[in-house]
C-alpha cells in the first residue's frame, strides 16, 4: 500500500506529492516545487525512486535540481515538455523574475507518454497524456489516487493562457479521459485541498 504525502512549496503553493512504500524507506516525488526545505528534509534518510513531473512549469519543477543531486534519482517528463526544463522563458520562469530567478534544470532521463505503466514501489502507476494546461501535462493514476498536476482543481480547472495551453484541449482532457474514471477516485491537484471525480462532475462550474 503506497502513502502520499503532501508539501505544499513555494510562493505559488504548489503541491508537491511523495509517494511511499510501507517500509517508509522508498519513495517517488511528484513535482517537487521551489523552495523545497520542507520536501528534502523529508525524504534525507530514504532511497528516491524517481522524480515524476505532471508538467514543466517553474512553480512543479522549481525543487528539481536539489531533490536529484540529494538522492541521485532520474527524472521522467512528457516529450512535449523536454526542452522546458532547460529553458526559463518555456518553464515561465523569466516570465516572473519576482517571485523566482531563471530556472534552468537539466533534461529529464526518462519520457512519459499516454498508456505507460510505470513500476515504482512495488506498485502500477498509470499515466495519462492530459494536456490543455500545457502541452505535456500528464495524470499519474495508482490505484483509487489521481495526481494530475494542473489540469483539475475542486471546482476550477487549469489556467489555459500560457504558452501551449488551450481550453478546448484542457476539457477534452478533462472530459475523455479524467471523467471517464470511477466517481471515488480521489483526486490530488498541483494546488489546493484534495477532491473526487464524482464531485467535480456534479459541482465543477467550468466543465
Amino acid at each position: 500500500m503506497i502513502r502520499i504525502e503532501t508539501f505544499t512549496l513555494g510562493p505559488m503553493s504548489t503541491n508537491a506529492y511523495l509517494l511511499t512504500d510501507e517500509s517508509g524507506k522508498r519513495g517517488v516525488v511528484i513535482d517537487p516545487g521551489m523552495k523545497p526545505g520542507p520536501l528534502l528534509k523529508r525524504i534525507k534518510d530514504m532511497e528516491i525512486e524517481a522524480i515524476l513531473l505532471t508538467h514543466a512549469h517553474l512553480d512543479h519543477i522549481g525543487g528539481v535540481q536539489e531533490v536529484r543531486e540529494l538522492k541521485g534519482c532520474p527524472v521522467y517528463l512528457h516529450d512535449e515538455e523536454a526542452g522546458w526544463l532547460g529553458s526559463p522563458k518555456l518553464n515561465g520562469s523569466a516570465r516572473w523574475p519576482e517571485v523566482t530567478g531563471p530556472i534552468v534544470v537539466e533534461p529529464a532521463e526518462f519520457a512519459l507518454d499516454e498508456g505507460q505503466v510505470l513500476d515504482f514501489l512495488g506498485e502500477k502507476i498509470r499515466v495519462f497524456h492530459t494536456p490543455g494546461h500545457s502541452p505535456g501535462s500528464v495524470s499519474f493514476l495508482l490505484d483509487k489516487h489521481l495526481i494530475g498536476g494542473d489540469v483539475l482543481f475542486r471546482l476550477s480547472v487549469g489556467r489555459t493562457d500560457l504558452p501551449g495551453g488551450d481550453w478546448n484541449t484542457l476539457l477534452d482532457s478533462i472530459h475523455g479521459k479524467l471523467f471517464k474514471l470511477d466517481d471515488d477516485i480521489v483526486v490530488y491537484p498541483g494546488h489546493g485541498p484534495k477532491t473526487t471525480i464524482g464531485y467535480e462532475k456534479q459541482n465543477n462550474p467550468y466543465v
